[in-house]
């Protein structure tokens, strides 16, 4: 069974579609402010089969997801009451409570490392409105910690190439299910 495999074909074909740039910048936005899915899924598919664009790919992936922060921060700031039930069904919650302490600790600092990881970033910039950061600090975080994923994912891309998509193929089950059974543990583990 290989639906990994089968995934990263779809997602490869549709990297080629003629609006997939449109469709990276809509996914940057959502998932800074609202939906689980990185842009990743986009970016990495897109550079590695169109490699000259994959500054242009970065750069949209960037400054979409940096306007889908802003999305995100206002959505703390002016709407957190709505979205709060939302945060408790998703069970994002408990997550939601530890970047508030993280924001407390470590301020504008707590933006930048989220916009580099892989942790939800909406959770940050969510926060960052209801714990009414400063705005330009924020943007401004938020612009150099997404910048330096998405143009390191893309130069990653850009490096590998063609050699880079083979080994994708090869590993891509097995890394999937590797990450589905870690997930089901943590599930199981805490409960998150």
């Amino acid at each position: 069974m290989k639906p990994f495999s089968r995934l990263m074909e779809k997602v490869l074909h549709w990297s080629e579609h003629p609006h997939a740039t449109w469709y990276l910048g809509g996914l940057s936005f959502a998932e800074s402010s609202f939906f689980p899915v990185p842009p990743d899924v986009m970016l990495i598919p897109m550079a590695l089969r169109r490699p000259r664009c994959a500054w242009f790919f970065a750069t949209v992936a960037t400054l979409a997801s940096v306007l889908g922060g802003m999305a995100g921060y206002a959505i703390g700031l002016f709407a957190f009451e709505q979205v709060a039930p939302l945060l408790h069904q998703a069970g994002y919650w408990p997550k939601y409570l530890a970047v508030r302490e993280w924001f407390a600790t470590w301020g504008i600092w707590v933006v930048f490392l989220a916009g580099f990881s892989p942790i939800p970033y909406k959770l940050f910039t969510i926060t960052a409105g209801v714990v009414t950061m400063s705005f330009l600090p924020f943007v401004l975080a938020s612009l150099i910690g997404r910048g330096a994923r998405f143009y390191l994912v893309a130069w990653l891309m850009k490096l590998g190439g063609a050699r880079m998509e083979a080994v994708i193929h090869r590993y891509i089950d097995r890394v999937g299910w590797i990450l589905v059974a870690a997930g089901v543990v943590v599930f199981l583990v805490y409960g998150i």
